[in-house]
C-alpha cells in the first residue's frame, strides 16, 4: 500500500511540475530491496509519462513558452543520457549520497527563496 501511495503522491506532484522523484526514490530507497541504479531508472521509466501529460496539459492551456524550447530538450536529452551512463559505473552507496545533498541544496534554496509576488 505504502508503494502504491507513493506513486499515486509522486505522479500526483510529477504532474504539477514539481518533481515526483522527491517522493518516489526514497520510498522505494527505504521499502523495497532494489539497488540505486535500478531505483533512478524506475523513477526515470514512471517520469515519462507523468511528463507527457504534464506537457500536453500546459500547452493546451498556453502554459509553455516556446522560445528556447528546442536547445532545452537538446541538452536535456544529452546530460540526461550522460548522467544515466555515469550512473552505471558509480556505486548505489555514492549515488545515494548524491541524491541526498541534492535534495538538501534544492531545500535550502527554496527555503531562502525570496517570494516576488508570483
Amino acid at each position: 500500500m505504502i508503494l502504491f501511495l507513493s506513486g499515486l503522491f509522486s505522479g500526483i506532484l510529477g504532474g504539477m511540475g514539481i518533481g515526483g522523484g522527491t517522493v518516489l526514490i526514497p520510498t522505494l530507497s527505504f521499502f523495497t530491496d532494489l539497488t540505486q541504479q535500478q531505483i533512478q531508472g524506475i523513477n526515470l521509466i514512471y517520469f515519462i509519462p507523468s511528463a507527457l501529460a504534464a506537457v500536453i496539459i500546459h500547452s493546451k492551456k498556453g502554459n509553455i513558452e516556446k522560445k528556447g524550447l528546442t536547445p532545452m530538450i537538446i541538452a536535456a536529452v544529452i546530460f540526461s543520457a550522460t548522467g544515466a551512463f555515469i550512473a552505471m559505473f558509480i556505486s548505489g552507496d555514492l549515488l545515494r549520497k548524491l541524491f541526498a545533498v541534492f535534495l538538501f541544496i534544492i531545500g535550502i534554496k527554496e527555503l531562502l527563496k525570496k517570494d516576488n509576488g508570483k
